[in-house]
């Protein structure tokens, strides 16, 4: 899960990449805690209580 400083800082890249309009500021940090928040549920992203499937059991 993103932290709160992660979604600002990304909501503010979203914000300067769409040329900085103004009052739009909640939707750019929802759409910032959504990818984030995505990107971290991935079935990709490592954890630490999967086992390598590489690994050979036994």
């Amino acid at each position: 899960m993103a932290t709160e400083q992660q979604i600002r800082d990304y909501a503010r890249q979203l914000w300067e990449k769409a040329g900085k309009p103004d009052g739009r500021d909640e939707e750019f940090r929802h759409a910032a805690e959504v990818e984030l928040n995505a990107e971290s549920e991935s079935p990709d992203a490592p954890t630490l209580d999967q086992p390598n499937k590489t690994s050979i059991p036994g």
